[in-house]
């Protein structure tokens, strides 16, 4: 039996954690989900709880009090999670953001899709990309 691979989204819109999960559950039922509201509960469970290793870590960019290339910042702070990939998950298309990311050290950039099977298409090429495509 295959391993539960786990990923943490942080993200403040609980709409975006709904649709995220449904296209998780499209991919396989091997993949399960962990939520913060926003990049402050993000960095707060990442920092307190030693014992959460999360597979793959999906921050959004635009959040309320730490938004995503800080809460990416702070994540990359965090040694045991050098491992993690850090995906960005945006509704932002601008190639800055995307630059700019990649400079903080994010491994990915999943742009928020406006179909469920066209996310869980992406989030396949992005576990596929990272040695995981036997969970698809």
């Amino acid at each position: 039996m295959m391993p539960i691979l786990t990923c943490f989204l942080i993200d403040d819109d609980p709409d975006d954690h709904e649709i995220f999960k449904m296209a998780l559950n499209e991919i396989s039922s091997y993949l399960a989900c962990e939520t913060a509201c926003d990049g402050e509960e993000g960095l707060q469970r990442l920092h307190s709880d030693e014992d959460f290793l999360p597979d793959y870590i999906f921050v959004d960019l635009n959040m309320p009090r730490i938004d995503g290339k800080e809460c990416v910042r702070g994540i990359r702070k965090i040694e045991r999670l050098d491992p993690v990939p850090v995906i960005i998950y945006s509704t932002s298309t601008a190639s800055h953001d995307m630059a700019e990311t990649k400079k903080l050290q994010a491994n990915g950039y999943v742009v928020k899709q406006p179909r469920l099977e066209m996310l869980a298409k992406k989030l396949k090429e992005v576990f596929v990309e990272h040695g995981h495509g036997h969970y698809c």
